[in-house]
């Protein structure tokens, strides 16, 4: 084998065993807790193993169910992301999210729960739509 395809091998090897999370394929991938296509660009949630498997929810109850599963017990999670309620598609780091949890917000599963980056924008919908704002501890015990 020449150097430069042992070279391409290697980074081709490499790039296989990213951790790294992927975009949600909103219409094609299913929830891999309910079976589910996800749909709304609103909601949605992720999970990365350290080996780089990607794991794709419809609705942040579904993960936090899966994750107290002995499956979901198992993994080693390199990420844990939910979906920006105000910036469909941005995935954002589940433990420093805030959440609102509200009869106004009509989820995949019925959590009622949303993600927001910001905590002056929840603060903002939470005084116009209602709600409970949720830490993520607070919403890990909510759904278990």
């Amino acid at each position: 084998m020449n150097r430069l395809a042992l070279i391409l091998l290697i980074t081709v090897v490499f790039a296989a065993c990213s951790a790294d999370p992927r975009p949600i394929a909103f219409g094609q991938d299913g929830c891999h807790h309910c079976k589910m296509t996800l749909m709304d660009p609103k909601f949605g949630a992720e999970l990365v193993t350290e080996k780089g498997k990607v794991f794709v929810f419809d609705d942040i109850n579904c993960m936090l169910q899966y994750l107290d599963t002995e499956e979901g017990k198992a993994q080693q999670y390199k990420h844990r992301l939910v979906t920006d309620f105000e910036a469909p598609n941005a995935l954002i780091d589940a433990s420093t999210a805030f959440y609102l949890k509200g009869e106004a917000f009509q989820t995949p599963m019925a959590s009622q729960v949303v993600a927001f980056s910001n905590y002056e924008r929840m603060e903002q919908y939470k005084n116009g739509q209602g709600g409970v704002y949720l830490a993520w501890g607070e919403l890990q015990t909510q759904f278990k």
